[in-house]
């Protein structure tokens, strides 16, 4: 399938749900209009809501907290990932020492963690990267552990072969064979970075998304939440965009779908 085809049905997909959104809110078909509008608001009434939030500038600022906080979790929360990941993928020993605190720890509901490092670290943002680094750090960690240890034993036994040392491997064999697990990984990592900031956010915050969301909310302004909820979407799309750019850069080397 052809990028404009691709970009072209993504397209119609939004135009179709934004069209059903604006019939149930316009015409009685899934209840009183005047309910649903109450609960969902209108596509029109959200986009002059986003016009006024951009128009008057009101949300530069807070979009500026959110992106700071999000890019902290998630280069921490990554690199560090990527760091342990390959450390265990190279150290059994110490993988299988540490296995069990590591599952205990990922299994730790992040909600319940918030409030804690609101206590340490205060309502600034350090307490929502924090949250937002618990989120990046497992499905870094869990993917590049994954994909060093997925490393073809004949690949590895041929470099061994042609005399290769740990850092030759290291950077010919093992970091290759991560890469497409770390990038899948990034992936999703960028909207857990992003719902751990607007979380922390919510819950105790002067600033961010998160905050407009839950002011929106604390004034029954429907409206003013679906907007914010929007310019989240978008502005997650827009940092996943520049994930995919960089993953388009440092995986030239791999064949495309269908070559050899």
């Amino acid at each position: 399938m052809s990028r404009a085809r691709l970009l072209f049905l993504q397209a119609m997909v939004a135009v179709a749900l934004i069209g059903l959104w604006h019939v149930a809110s316009n015409y009685p078909l899934f209840g009183e209009v005047k309910q649903v509008r109450f609960f969902f608001s209108t596509p029109v009434d959200v986009a002059l809501k986003i016009w006024k939030f951009f128009a008057t500038g009101m949300i530069w600022k807070h979009l500026w907290i959110t992106l700071e906080e999000t890019l902290l979790a998630f280069v921490i929360g990554a690199g560090s990932g990527v760091i342990v990941g390959f450390w265990f993928a190279r150290q059994p020993r110490v993988a299988a020492v540490f296995d069990p605190y590591v599952k205990m720890a990922n299994a730790l509901p992040r909600v319940v963690l918030a409030p804690i490092f609101m206590l340490w670290f205060g309502l600034g943002i350090w307490s929502k990267v924090a949250l937002g680094v618990t989120l990046v750090f497992f499905i870094v960690f869990f993917n590049v552990y994954q994909g060093v240890k997925e490393v073809s034993p004949v690949v590895l036994a041929n470099a061994r072969m042609l005399g290769m040392n740990e850092r030759q491997l290291l950077r010919h064999v093992y970091w290759p064979s991560a890469l497409s697990w770390m990038f899948s990984s990034l992936h999703t990592s960028v909207g857990f970075a992003l719902v751990g900031a607007v979380v922390g956010e919510y819950l105790g915050a002067a600033s961010g998304l998160g905050y407009v969301i839950h002011e929106a909310e604390g004034t029954f302004d429907v409206t003013g939440v679906f907007a914010g909820m929007v310019v989240l979407s978008a502005f997650v799309l827009i940092v996943d965009g520049l994930v995919t750019v960089i993953e388009g850069r440092l995986m030239k080397w791999r064949p495309g779908q269908g070559q050899s």
